[in-house]
C-alpha cells in the first residue's frame, strides 16, 4: 500500500465519507459532508478535496449518483490509520462470556456457539475452524476393543485435545494383544508430531515380528494417514447467513445468490481461512475486496484471527460486505478469539 501522505483535511473528509457510507450505504456528497461535519470549508472546497481523493483512487464515483463511495484502497487507508481504535463494550463482552461458559464441553458444540455469537455481534457471516492437529505432539494412544474385529483408537495430543477413530481388523484379536500393542505404540510414538509419525511409522514398527500382533500392526500401517492426518480442515462451522443477507447490499439478486453459493460450497472460505493464517504478526488478518485471493470474494471483506489451545491453533472470523464497521468488528473478532481459546484450554 503506497504512502499517500494525506493532508489533514483530506484525512478528515475521507474518514467522514467512509463513516457516513458505513452508516447509510448511500453515496456521500460534498453538501452532506458540509452540513454534518464542521470543517470550516465550503461545499465547493470539500468537493475539490473529494475529487482529489478520487484521483488518488481512495474514493469512487458511481454513475448513478453525484456522491462518492470508498474504494478498496480507501477502506485500507481508513483501517490502517483513520478509524477509531477497536473497542468492544462491556455488554457485548458479557454476552460472549456467558454463552461460552454455558456451552456444552464438546468442542463442536462450543465452536457452533462461538460462530453464532460472533455473527450476532457483527451481523456478518461468521466462520470458526477446528484446531489444527497437523503439528500436534502425540501424548498417548489408547485402544479400546469394541468387538473381536473392531477397535476404537483414542489419540490424545499434548494440547489436551483428543481424536477418536474406529478401525476394522481382518482377524480376531484378544484384549491382551491390544494392551501389548498399545504399550508398544506409546513407547515408540509418544512425543512425535503427527507429520513425523506418518513419515516414519513403518520404520518404527518394522521389527515387530510377533504373528499375533500383525493384524493390528497392519491396520495401523494402512490407516496411518487417517489416524495422523489433520482432518480438521474439513470442519469449518459457518453461521449467520441470514444476518449477512439482511444487509442492503444483498437486495441485488446476483449478490444474494453469490452468498448462498459461498455458504453451500465451503471450499473457498476454508482456503481463504488457511491462507490468512500467520499473515500478520499478531495473527489478525484483514482482507478488503481485491486483497482477497479468490475472485469470488472481491466484493467482501474478511477479518480473521487465530485462537490458541495449548500448542494448537484454529481460526475464526467474519465475512461481509466491504461496507462494515471495521472498528467494532475487529474488536469483536479479537475478543471472541481470545475467549474461545481460554474456554477450550479450561476443558483440557
Amino acid at each position: 500500500m503506497p504512502d499517500y501522505q494525506l493532508k489533514d483535511r483530506e484525512k478528515a473528509i475521507l474518514r467522514f465519507v467512509i463513516h457516513q457510507f458505513i452508516l447509510t450505504a448511500n453515496p456521500v456528497g460534498s453538501r452532506n459532508v458540509s452540513k454534518k461535519f464542521d470543517l470550516g470549508l465550503s461545499p465547493a472546497s470539500i468537493r475539490n478535496v473529494m475529487a482529489d481523493l478520487e484521483e488518488m483512487g481512495l474514493l469512487g464515483h458511481p454513475h448513478t449518483s453525484a456522491g462518492r463511495t470508498p474504494t478498496d484502497k480507501g477502506y485500507r487507508v481508513y483501517v490502517d490509520s483513520l478509524m477509531d481504535p477497536p473497542f468492544i463494550d462491556a455488554k457485548a463482552k458479557q454476552i460472549v462470556d456467558l454463552n461460552l461458559v454455558s456451552a456444552q464441553t464438546e468442542t463442536e458444540n462450543l465452536l457452533q456457539v462461538t460462530s453464532a455469537i460472533l455473527s450476532d455481534l457483527t451481523n456478518q457471516l461468521a466462520m470458526v475452524t477446528y484446531p489444527k492437529f497437523e503439528q500436534a505432539v502425540l501424548e498417548k494412544i489408547q485402544i479400546v476393543q469394541l468387538s473381536s474385529t473392531r477397535i476404537l483408537v483414542v489419540v490424545s495430543v499434548q494440547s489436551g485435545m483428543i481424536r477418536t477413530i474406529t478401525l476394522e481388523i481382518d482377524a480376531e484379536v484378544s484384549e491382551s494383544q491390544i494392551v501389548s500393542i498399545q504399550q508398544l505404540l506409546n513407547e515408540r510414538l509418544c512425543g512425535l508430531r503427527f507429520s513425523e509419525i506418518r513419515n516414519s511409522l513403518e520404520d518404527r514398527i518394522k521389527d515387530v515380528s510377533t504373528e499375533a500382533y500383525r493384524p493390528i500392526i497392519r491396520v495401523f500401517l494402512d490407516s496411518v494417514d487417517k489416524i495422523f492426518t489433520d482432518a480438521s480442515t474439513e470442519k469449518t462451522i459457518i453461521a449467520g447467513t441470514k444476518n449477512m443477507l439482511n444487509q442492503p447490499e444483498f437486495v441485488d439478486h446476483e449478490k444474494f445468490q453469490s452468498v448462498i453459493e459461498l455458504v453451500e460450497n465451503k471450499d473457498i472460505i476454508i482456503h481463504v481461512l488457511d491462507s490468512n493464517k500467520n499473515s500478520q504478526e499478531n495473527d489478525l488478518a484483514i482482507r478488503i475486496g481485491q486483497e482477497n485471493i479468490d475472485e469470488k470474494l472481491t466484493e467482501y471483506s474478511m477479518i480473521t484471527k487465530e485462537y490458541q489451545v495449548g500448542g494448537l491453533t484454529g481460526t475464526l472470523g467474519i465475512m461481509g460486505p466491504k461496507r462494515m464497521d471495521y472498528s467494532k468488528i475487529i474488536a469483536a473478532v479479537v475478543y471472541v478469539a481470545e475467549q474461545l481459546g481460554q474456554e477450550l484450554t479450561k476443558q483440557r
